[in-house]
């Protein structure tokens, strides 16, 4: 590339992000650590380097010691592994600092970035990047990082951090006061039906910025990026995981599902299909704690890593909103990766929502109790789970009834979502 378009898009780059509102977020960053924050476009992991750096400056560095360069720019097109070096002497020439402090946005853009990576961090340069695709935390590539650096997932705003942004208090005291009750209330139906997309906390008209941001992570993220050409294949699968969130679901069946509807589409390339929208991070896959190997990879449940987008397919989709809800919650305290050996389901015989096992915790979503089949069909599941796995702790969490039910195994704790959602003792 040539150095003064590299200049020009430093300088340029610096004064967006020094005159950029900072929300804070809900993690826990040491700003003299290294960092490869990843999620879905749009949640929020610039905003983790904007904090970082507005920490660093406040502790005593200067702004010239800063190098960000977000990797979206589309001047940026062509920029490959060899320009680093000239990137580096770029800002040198600019603001004569010899050991910058880097942080580079959606590295995953450029091939090769892992190299440039560790080489950084072995020279003992300070360095952050965050990327939008899965692979970014892969085997292969954390084995080059060589452990210098903490991989982070990053996740749209939990409903905590869009009450924190709204100024909503939420404290215990809140709580018991009728008209903030109110409030957090009525920010607990958008956050179900509108996610926490950090955009949207404050958008007007949010299903069109949702729509927007899905079409860029559906045409570039997976379909660009992948090569898929058969867009209307790709559009039919994620509309019928959609429509299927709350079952386990096989390749065969969507195989079967998109063939019927788009003309032949192989299994193999249904499985490609959903490797590239995980990789994109707007599905989630759960694994079937009881199901065999081959099973636990081809037979599963799916959730999207955001309601908003989920809600877009949906109509009249309540229980399906909450339960996609739970199961984020659930991936932002107890960690979803690759092999994901953390969060399962349940299912033989009988179907319980999700399992934790380091916690022993079998957990039900239920809307609400109005059905009793219903709340028998969740009573029965946390109580056979218990015949084959150990439980220490048995939740149903629902809409908004609260309460503690009982079977021959013990108590079973009935939670609102929202009361869920803003506890911490789990």
């Amino acid at each position: 590339m040539e150095k003064m378009l590299l200049k020009q898009i430093l300088l340029d780059q610096k004064h967006i992000l020094q005159s950029y509102e900072i929300e804070p977020r809900a993690y826990d960053i040491k700003p003299q650590m290294n960092y490869v924050f990843v999620g879905v476009r749009r949640a929020g992991k610039s905003y983790m380097l904007y904090h970082v750096i507005r920490q660093l400056v406040a502790e005593g560095h200067s702004w010239d010691e800063i190098l960000y360069m977000n990797f979206e720019d589309e001047r940026l097109e062509n920029f490959d592994t060899n320009d680093f070096s000239l990137l580096l002497e770029c800002h040198q020439e600019l603001f004569a600092v010899e050991t910058p402090l880097i942080f580079l946005d959606e590295m995953q853009n450029i091939p090769g970035w892992e190299k440039f990576a560790r080489r950084m961090a072995d020279s003992k340069v300070h360095i952050m990047l965050t990327g939008s695709n899965a692979k970014m935390l892969s085997r292969e590539i954390m084995t080059t990082l060589g452990g210098r650096f903490i991989p982070m997932d990053i996740y749209p705003y939990s409903f905590a951090e869009v009450l924190n942004v709204l100024a909503i208090r939420h404290d215990e005291k809140a709580l018991l006061q009728t008209n903030l009750r109110a409030k957090i209330l009525r920010q607990y139906s958008e956050y179900l039906h509108w996610g926490g997309m950090p955009e949207t906390a404050h958008a007007q008209q949010k299903r069109q910025y949702l729509s927007s941001v899905y079409q860029k992570i559906y045409l570039n993220d997976i379909a660009a990026r992948n090569k898929i050409s058969n867009l209307s294949a790709l559009r039919l699968m994620v509309k019928k995981v959609a429509d299927s969130l709350r079952q386990p679901i096989s390749y065969n069946r969507l195989s079967n599902i998109v063939s019927t509807i788009n003309g032949k589409i192989s299994v193999p390339t249904i499985q490609s299909y959903i490797s590239a929208v995980e990789d994109a991070w707007l599905l989630l896959r759960l694994r079937n704690i009881a199901g065999s190997l081959t099973d636990k990879e081809s037979v599963c449940k799916y959730y999207f890593v955001d309601n908003g987008f989920l809600n877009l397919f949906l109509f009249d989709g309540e229980t399906a909103l909450l339960e996609n809800q739970v199961a984020l919650e659930l991936f932002r305290r107890f960690g979803h990766d690759l092999e994901n050996d953390t969060v399962y389901f349940y299912h033989s015989g009988v179907e319980v929502d999700f399992y934790i096992p380091a916690e022993e915790w079998a957990i039900q979503v239920c809307h609400s109790f109005n059905d009793p089949q219903t709340l028998k069909r969740e009573k029965d599941g946390l109580l056979k789970i218990t015949k084959v796995l150990p439980c220490r702790r048995r939740t149903i969490i629902t809409y908004d009834t609260s309460g503690t039910l009982h079977d021959e195994q013990g108590d079973i704790e009935v939670i609102p979502c929202w009361k869920w959602m803003l506890s911490t003792e789990d």
